[in-house]
């Protein structure tokens, strides 16, 4: 590939990848791009292209999350006309020669299973020596799943959250915590509100499921967080979670029975990590009652360094 040249990423390289890459094949593959960006300093991100001839035929970008520390992001793609010819593979090696500011050298990345570019990704992160770390699926889970949950005036309770809510934020932080110990996280209250119930997330609402109601100072057992879909006719994108310091039994009672409630009357598409226990293992019930549908399956993976 000794005609191909290496510079930073410019305005405009985004629709010019578009050109030679396609459209991507999947949700995820659509949201791994917006990875690619200018370089930065706060955060820290380095981004290269690769040229042939004047046209972008590739890019790989390294950034730092200060949600997850631990690892850097990376991310690369290159046209289908030129994957398997070490485009990639030195688009690492120039990235690497830029050592980011925190010293961590260990990189992690994903890639959907489903798509033409699963099977590149997979052998790529595989030369790279980068091991599975989690599953994570997209899964549609059919109405009328479940056995609705019982309620009563003074205990069992289902009730509107505000996004904004302080008590709502602080469970969703300590839940995304928990659920990360495959890849330490650092979600706090200010955090939780800004990168996944602020409006500009998507977010359109919340429910909890308490033990008893608010106004007796009732417990937020499980929160469920809706999200703008990515098409009008596509099911409710939600994020469920439970209070981490619930035992496993009580934390699998409280996610079924708001799931039960959430798709009650309509579909509703879960993201779910392997990590996530209570929450996973329904899936899989379900699936095997023929109830739910895996539409996604990303896999995350890293190495050392």
């Amino acid at each position: 590939m000794s005609n191909l040249t290496y510079r930073s990423w410019q305005e405009g390289d985004d629709l010019a990848l578009l050109q030679i890459l396609g459209d991507p094949s999947t949700p995820q593959a659509h949201i791994d791009r917006t990875m690619l960006r200018a370089d930065s300093d706060d955060p820290w991100a380095r981004t290269l292209v690769a040229v042939d001839d004047g046209v972008p035929v590739g890019a790989g970008t390294l950034f730092e999350s200060s949600l997850h520390p631990d690892r850097l992001w990376l991310f690369v793609e290159v046209a289908p006309s030129m994957r398997r010819q070490g485009v990639a593979t030195e688009l690492l090696r120039r990235l690497r020669e830029f050592p980011a500011p925190s010293g961590v050298t260990a990189l992690k990345s994903r890639f959907t299973v489903e798509g033409a570019e699963g099977e590149a990704a997979a052998a790529f992160t595989a030369s790279l020596g980068q091991e599975q770390i989690m599953r994570s699926r997209g899964v549609v889970v059919e109405p009328g799943a479940l056995k609705l949950p019982v309620f009563d005036e003074a205990g069992l309770t289902l009730e509107e959250a505000a996004t904004g809510s302080v008590e709502l934020s602080q469970v969703v932080a300590d839940y995304y915590n928990a659920v990360h110990d495959w890849d330490r996280a650092q979600m706090t209250l200010g955090r939780a509100q800004t990168m996944l119930l602020n409006d500009a997330t998507g977010a359109k609402g919340a429910i909890v499921l308490r033990d008893k109601p608010k106004d007796a100072d009732g417990k937020i057992l499980s929160f469920a967080i809706s999200y703008e879909p990515d098409r009008v006719d596509a099911p409710a994108d939600v994020l469920m979670g439970w209070d981490p310091t619930l035992s496993d039994a009580d934390a699998r009672e409280a996610v079924r029975g708001l799931l039960a409630m959430l798709a009650h009357q309509y579909p509703v598409k879960l993201e779910v990590d392997d990590a996530m226990a209570p929450l996973s293992d329904l899936v899989d019930e379900l699936m095997a009652a023929g109830q739910a549908t895996v539409v996604t399956t990303t896999i995350i993976v890293a190495n050392a360094g």
